[in-house]
């Protein structure tokens, strides 16, 4: 009996914890696919979970940080939501490609237009952003998320080194380490790679050259030897001829 009112009450002290735990694990949160390079261009989903039994996600805005401005931003189509880019002027323009950028997405908005991100389900919100800033570790997006029941919840408290993880954490993408090809350009390795088949193609044609060589080589050896040979031959037929007169 003890034992299965020690069992039970595990069991209920288990539950309790998942329970008040359950809500950490549905924060709005943003991750790359793939990486996300410093100095290189990324596509990156903000992930949006349904927090409410009886509502739905109607609206989320995501807004950039001002501190590290992004210039390029393209959200991905997506069905039933309206999107809205937002882009205000920096005070202190960006030099991208050789040009000056005087501009730069400063939020996004995806608005329902139809059942939105209903109870029990999430919904990822993909974006292709670029340049990422090559002097930072993270960037960190602030998002609203808005409820058919006019809730609001603000995704915008920052996380603190050495603290606890705020109630409403902000969404921080981290970024990678440069990796050299921020555009599309070849890497150290491409361009080792594009030498070695150039070099491939030149030993190839030196050992075509060699094996040419090796060829006349063998040809001017073995007429030497039917030349020796022809006249071992005819100096065998003289001596021949000799014997049968004598």
């Amino acid at each position: 009996m003890r034992a299965s009112r020690i069992a039970a009450a595990t069991a209920v002290a288990g539950t309790a914890v998942l329970a008040l735990s359950g809500p950490a694990f549905a924060h709005v949160t943003v991750q790359p696919e793939g990486t996300a390079a410093k100095g290189g261009y990324a596509v990156v989903d903000f992930k949006v979970p349904n927090e409410r039994d009886d509502a739905s996600t109607t609206k989320v805005e995501v807004n950039f940080p001002a501190d590290h401005p992004i210039a390029s931003v393209m959200p991905q189509p997506l069905p039933g939501w309206k999107i809205d880019v937002t882009r205000s002027k920096l005070a202190k323009p960006l030099t991208m490609h050789g040009k000056k950028i005087d501009e730069a997405v400063t939020k996004v908005t995806w608005t329902a237009d139809g059942k939105g991100v209903e109870p029990g389900y999430f919904q990822k919100f993909p974006l292709s952003v670029g340049t990422l800033p090559e002097d930072t570790d993270q960037l960190v997006f602030k998002a609203i998320q808005t409820y058919s029941n006019k809730d609001v919840v603000r995704w915008i408290e920052v996380a603190q080194d050495g603290q606890e993880e705020p109630e409403n954490p902000a969404p921080v993408l981290e970024l990678s380490a440069a990796t050299g090809d921020h555009h599309g350009t070849s890497t150290a390795d491409d361009a080792s790679d594009k030498s070695d088949g150039k070099s491939g193609k030149t030993e190839a044609a030196a050992a075509g050259t060699d094996t040419k060589g090796g060829s006349d080589t063998t040809a001017r050896v073995l007429g030497v030897i039917g030349i020796v040979i022809g006249i071992a031959g005819v100096g065998y037929g003289v001596l021949a001829g000799r014997r049968r007169t004598a």
